[in-house]
């Protein structure tokens, strides 16, 4: 129970001490309070308009900048493939067509094989 007591004094005592500084705050009068009330709003508005047109600035640089260039790079990327893949091709074909004949002298000394190996059996 004494510790009970001794609680219900804190509390009381705390309660005291509360109201004694409450009662030492200096508090606005509505005049000051409608004053700062204007000077935070006004403060809040000049930033959200500095913002707003950081956003249009570097909204418009994406637009019209950086995706302009990446535009003239794609371009000229695209271009450089095309010479290449060209070069390529061309390349390809005269390997092709360098295969194509061996593989034609190839198919025709075979050819050539039988028909004399058929002639040979066909004369035993």
């Amino acid at each position: 129970m004494a510790n009970k007591e001794k609680e219900g004094k804190e509390k009381r005592h705390f309660f005291k001490n509360f109201k004694a500084e409450l009662k030492k705050v200096i508090w606005p009068t509505p005049k000051q309070v409608v004053n700062n009330t204007i000077a935070v709003i006004v403060v809040v508005l000049i930033t959200a308009a500095i913002v707003f047109i950081l956003d249009l600035a570097f909204e418009g640089l994406n637009t019209y900048g950086i995706n302009k260039l990446k535009g003239i790079v794609h371009t000229d990327n695209t271009s450089t493939e095309n010479v290449v893949d060209t070069n390529t091709v061309e390349n390809t074909e005269n390997t092709t067509t360098e295969e194509n004949t061996g593989v034609e002298e190839n198919s025709n000394e075979a050819v050539e094989n039988v028909t004399e190996n058929a002639d040979q059996n066909v004369q035993e």
